[in-house]
């Protein structure tokens, strides 16, 4: 099993009307057709959203979003229209929503990796390969790669995997001109990416963006570079053949997986609430990234 722990009643607001609910976001529609976005303090791990939240997070993720999408506008468009908040929304979504495009999205998650770790790593120690890609041999977790590659995964629902798959794939499912566009765009914003947050101390080993159309354009959606969407890593602090230190959720995944939790992630019990210790460092990994990239304090 795996999903909602706890599944959040959507928030009634006048002009709006309720798309989705997802692991972090919930999706409205204005009278204009607009899509309203709200970063919520959900945290999800191992495929289920936790009964905890994350104070902050919502706001840190969509303030770093937009600073991302400033970064990058030359190389790729982005959904967002405006940062106001919708008349009648409570007062909590300050901060935290996005009027945007609606956008023929794209069913891909784009992946971009630089380095060696998680699930690439896991199928390179069995072929060799990431997503059918050849690497050479002598590579371990953490390694840089000899240059980034595009490795997309299939969608899933809330409380599914992503699924990795073959280039070949995706241009099957999407059509060539179309997988061939999200790669290009994908490697580009990575590297550009990357270079910017080497420049501030911390090695981007991999992320993972949306796209969708507006008429022709492909346009950048959703989160970007966020630790939610992204690994980062100090860079003080890598050393190839480990685990590295990250600005993530590891914390979390840490605790729920050791003794102390008393949770099986095998069985089909939900988690449980998080200590307000892993909840403390965990918003600080948050802001802590927040800050080191964009240079402004939280």
């Amino acid at each position: 099993m795996s999903g909602f722990v706890e599944k959040p009643e959507p928030i009634e607001v006048p002009g709006l009307v309720h798309l989705h609910t997802g692991k972090v976001r919930d999706l409205y529609q204005n009278e204009a057709g607009d899509l309203v976005m709200v970063a919520s303090d959900r945290m999800s791990a191992y495929d289920w959203v936790l009964p905890t939240e994350i104070p902050d997070k919502g706001r840190i993720l969509t303030q770093l979003s937009l600073w991302w999408f400033d970064q990058l506008v030359d190389l790729a468009p982005h959904h967002v229209l405006s940062t106001e908040l919708p008349a009648g929304a409570p007062a909590d979504w300050r901060g935290r929503t996005l009027v945007c495009k609606s956008l023929r999205m794209v069913p891909v998650e784009c992946v971009a990796r630089g380095y060696l770790t998680g699930s690439g790593l896991a199928e390179y120690e069995e072929s060799r390969t990431v997503c059918g890609l050849a690497l050479p041999e002598g590579l371990v977790d953490g390694s840089e790669l000899p240059a980034p590659i595009f490795t997309p995964a299939t969608k899933a629902a809330v409380g599914e995997h992503d699924e990795n798959v073959a280039y070949e794939e995706v241009a099957r499912q999407v059509g060539a001109d179309t997988a061939a566009r999200l790669r290009q765009a994908t490697l580009a914003v990575y590297g550009r990416a990357r270079d910017i947050a080497r420049s501030r101390g911390i090695i981007l080993a991999d992320t993972k963006f949306e796209f969708g159309f507006d008429g022709e354009s492909l346009v950048l959606a959703d989160e970007v570079l966020t630790p939610d969407s992204s690994r980062f890593w100090p860079a003080d602090e890598w050393q190839p053949g480990r685990a590295q230190a990250s600005y993530d959720k590891q914390f979390v995944r840490d605790w729920l997986t050791s003794a102390e939790s008393g949770w099986d992630r095998r069985s089909e019990q939900p988690p449980p609430p998080l200590p307000q210790q892993v909840v403390d460092a965990t918003r600080a990994k948050y802001v802590e990234a927040y800050e080191r990239l964009t240079g402004v304090g939280w």
